[in-house]
């Protein structure tokens, strides 16, 4: 706020009237006279009421007076010294002070002064006449604005990363400071530059748009990113006030936001890739609220279940999991909720827009927020079904015979046993029943194993009819099946037995030619009368019972009674084991050796070694005399690993001499799941320093293996890893089991011999052996055919691409000591102290 006032001395009133009727200032009148002297310079004639107003003086005490009366103590010595060198040479006096009483406080005023000559002051007197301006505000203003500046330029000079500028109304800049400032500009050669000066191109209509704006009292926001800047600023724009709100300008502050901005720029690039992957993966992918609720889900998921988007991310998991696994899925997402977990894998059902459960494998992890609590879920779901009705499939074929269909031995034993527990808890009750058919061996002389395959199938069906539910119904091997009666005692059990000897004679009678009448069942039942009797003496008991009736007539049921006479022929097959056991002990098992001959080259590829018992008496006791009880006592695998060590101790030995040895051992089917085999395997081959792995073939038969596909598939892939090849022996014996070739990984195919041995008036014989070695040769595999009995099979094999042959015109078994000879120590090569050491290490683990 600017006020005036006006003074003259030494005039009449009327001149003073005058000149203050046209004056907007305070002002007065003093005469040239008045000015000579310096001690009372500006005597005044003629004062306005804003003179009064501003110096605090009355007119009766203003008039007459000099002017200096009314000037700041602290200022009158300057101004009395300027007035009087300016009048003493006919100039103007121009100036700025301060008037009135410093005493009174807010009644000091800053003023600015002019004076100019007039020629009549009154009566011809020459005067001056004075006009005095009140800066007052004006100069508060300059002051606060330079006490603003100076607390600026302090901020910006302790805020790093930042630029701090102040524009006036034409947006010129007249203050920048800061460290971007300093680094980026020449801040003093921009002072009254425009502000376009900050941005680039792009970013200077928005600047300026802003600063205008800010201009009228609108805040606002841009952001730079000029190459000038070489960093991206957050500009920041206000009005920029004085104390009593006037706009005096812009006030202008940018931040360095680059570090922010690229991090800002990185996770939306993250973001980005992370919806990429979300939407792409080819796994189900949801994002899951702690209650269950699906948030967002990717288009693989809406493929397995079946749902639309829209449809999934208005439901929970609650609501698509099978009733049967809701308590699985509850209880792994309580433990993310609640922290007890970070992740949790389960694998469940759930349920198929269309109503069909669809296996899924699920991994939930936990992510939390900044204050590290639970916030949400990410799940991924995978659809396992095939992979489930594979596992499935393969469950049931290690249970259950492939040709039949029905439970195997595995099975079997598994249900007896939990029979005997129960009978051991509740008391005697039930039955056990062994049925081996009568003739059978006659349909697969005379007709072929494909034959008896569908007997065993038709056998099979019969027996399935007569059964009840609740009974179990397995088919151990071979034409021999075996029945477990959970209840019922001897008569009912009587019944039961009857009723199966007289379906299978029923349907016998129905069969063709030969066959007619020729096929019968002996059955052998053994009562659960003790709950002492374990199930490895159930078997035993229902066997002889069985052989009772064979040797009764055949096609008939016999009970185990336990007497003398059944007895005498437990002790039989005891004695048996005992024999059994003590030829182990004694070392009085043997090996001979059949070659199995190159059809092309007609030389040994290898030779496949044959066990032999030696009695006390030294006579050879046959392989079919003792192997059955081994089977039935659990010993054939204690034979198996004697064999194979005896094997590789042949093949080292011979090693060692320069001769190799490849040989091919056969195993059982108790020994596929025998973790001990493999290593007694691995552990001898790793000691025979001269032994190829790959000279080693164990044959596992067919149907041994069809039998119990899970252990037969881990035993080859662990061979293979070993180095050594694995055969599958009798070939075409269980035709219903071609589908599980895939599942065997093998190496050499033995085809029966059945379809050998009469292949050259046969044509469905040399079908059959074109399909398998069609087969096997797609598989890259090795064929073997066994029973070569001539020249003329010979020839017929090499047409249809067989590569190996064995039998008797190749070769007959023979004992191998005699087919290796003696050992020629005097040629032995002398031992290195390592394959000493070894060789003492596989004498002490012999014993």
């Amino acid at each position: 706020m600017t006020s005036c006032a006006r003074s003259v001395t030494r005039g009449p009133p009327r001149v003073a009237c005058a000149r203050a009727s046209r004056a907007t200032a305070a002002s007065w009148h003093t005469s040239r006279s008045a000015c000579s002297s310096p001690t009372a310079p500006g005597e005044l004639l003629y004062v306005n009421d804003t003179w009064c107003e501003l110096t605090g003086l009355t007119p009766g005490r203003a008039l007459g007076r000099g002017w200096l009366q009314a000037v700041h103590p602290d200022d009158r010595e300057r101004v009395s010294g300027s007035w009087f060198v300016t009048t003493g040479q006919d100039d103007a006096f121009h100036g700025e002070l301060r008037i009135g009483d410093p005493a009174a406080g807010d009644s000091v005023r800053h003023v600015l002064i002019e004076t100019e000559h007039v020629d009549d002051v009154g009566g011809g007197e020459p005067g001056f006449m004075g006009t005095v301006m009140d800066v007052t505000e004006r100069r508060r203003a300059e002051e606060l604005l330079r006490d603003s500046e100076r607390r600026h330029r302090l901020i910006s000079a302790n805020l790093p990363g930042a630029v701090v500028a102040i524009l006036d109304h034409d947006l010129r800049i007249t203050l920048l400071e800061g460290e971007i400032a300093e680094s980026a500009f020449d801040p003093d050669a921009l002072i009254f530059e425009s502000v376009s000066v900050l941005a680039g191109p792009d970013e200077t209509p928005a600047l300026i748009a802003a600063a205008e704006g800010a201009l009228r009292g609108i805040d606002g926001t841009v952001e730079l990113d000029s190459d000038r800047l070489g960093r991206i600023l957050e500009v920041q724009l206000g009005p920029y006030r004085d104390e009593l709100g006037e706009i005096l300008g812009v006030l202008l502050v940018g931040t360095d936001v680059t570090t922010q901005r690229l991090a800002d720029a990185a996770l939306r690039h993250a973001e980005r890739r992370f919806r990429a992957v979300f939407e792409e993966a080819p796994i189900g992918i949801a994002v899951v609220g702690l209650d269950g609720r699906l948030r967002q889900v990717n288009r693989a998921l809406t493929d397995i279940t079946g749902y639309r988007r829209s449809e999934l991310e208005k439901t929970s998991l609650h609501t698509i999991t099978h009733p049967d696994d809701l308590d699985a899925s509850g209880e792994a997402l309580a433990a993310l909720a609640d922290g007890e977990a970070e992740a949790q894998e389960v694998e469940l059902r759930y349920l198929h827009a269309s109503g069909h459960p669809v296996w899924v494998s699920i991994q939930a992890t936990l992510v939390r927020n900044h204050e590290d609590e639970p916030d949400f879920l990410i799940v991924q779901v995978q659809d396992v079904t095939e992979r489930r009705r594979f596992e499935d499939r393969l469950r049931h074929m290690a249970d259950h015979d492939p040709l039949t269909g029905l439970p195997n031995r595995r099975a079997f034993e598994a249900a007896l046993e939990g029979q005997v527990e129960h009978v051991k808890r509740y008391g005697p009750s039930g039955a056990l029943l062994v049925l081996d058919l009568d003739g059978f061996k006659y349909v697969n002389d005379t007709l072929g194993h494909s034959a008896g395959d569908e007997l065993l199938v038709s056998v099979a069906a019969v027996l399935r009819e007569r059964l009840r539910t609740t009974d179990v119904l397995a088919r151990l091997g071979g034409d021999e099946f075996a029945v477990l009666l959970p209840q019922g005692a001897r008569d009912e059990a009587w019944t039961v037995a009857q009723a199966l000897v007289e379906a299978i004679r029923n349907r016998a009678d129905r069969l063709s030619g030969e066959l007619a009448g020729r096929i019968t069942a002996s059955v052998g039942v053994a009562l659960f009368t003790d709950d002492k009797t374990t199930s490895e003496e159930m078997f035993v008991n229902a066997d002889l019972a069985m052989y009772d009736a064979k040797e009764a007539g055949r096609n008939r049921v016999c009970f185990f009674q336990d007497d003398e006479e059944h007895e005498s022929k437990i002790k039989a097959r005891m004695e048996w084991v005992e024999k059994i056991v003590q030829a182990l002990d004694e070392d009085r098992f043997v090996l001979h050796a059949q070659p199995i001959v190159d059809l092309q080259k007609m030389e040994v590829a290898w030779h496949e070694l044959l066990i032999r018992m030696v009695d006390e008496q030294g006579e050879l006791v046959p392989p079919g005399a003792f192997l059955y009880v081994a089977e039935r006592f659990d010993l054939i695998q204690t034979i198996d690993r004697m064999v194979i060590r005896k094997a590789i101790e042949y093949m080292e030995r011979e090693g060692r001499a320069g001769r190799p040895l490849p040989v091919s051992v056969n195993v059982s089917g108790r020994s596929l799941g025998d973790p001990e085999l493999l290593e007694i395997i691995e552990e001898d081959l790793q000691r025979a320093k001269h032994v190829n792995p790959n000279d080693l073939v164990l044959e596992v038969t067919e149907t041994a293996a069809v039998s119990d596909i899970p252990a037969a598939r881990m035993f080859s892939e662990r061979l293979s890893e070993l180095g050594c090849r694995l055969a599958l022996d009798d070939f075409g014996a269980g035709f219903g089991s071609f589908y599980y070739l895939k599942h065997l990984p093998f190496d050499v195919l033995k085809i029966d011999g059945e379809f050998v041995r009469g292949c050259a008036t046969n044509p469905t014989d040399r079908l059959v052996i074109k399909a398998l070695v069609d087969i096997a040769r797609g598989m890259g595999k090795v064929t073997v055919a066994e029973f070569v009995g001539d020249d003329e099979i010979v020839r017929l094999l090499l047409r249809e691409g067989v590569d190996l042959g064995q039998g008797y015109h190749l070769g007959k078994p023979r004992p191998l000591e005699e087919l290796l000879g003696p050992y020629p120590e005097e040629d032995a090569p002398a031992l290195s102290p390592a394959e000493a050491e070894d060789s003492a290490a596989q004498a002490r683990d012999r014993g």
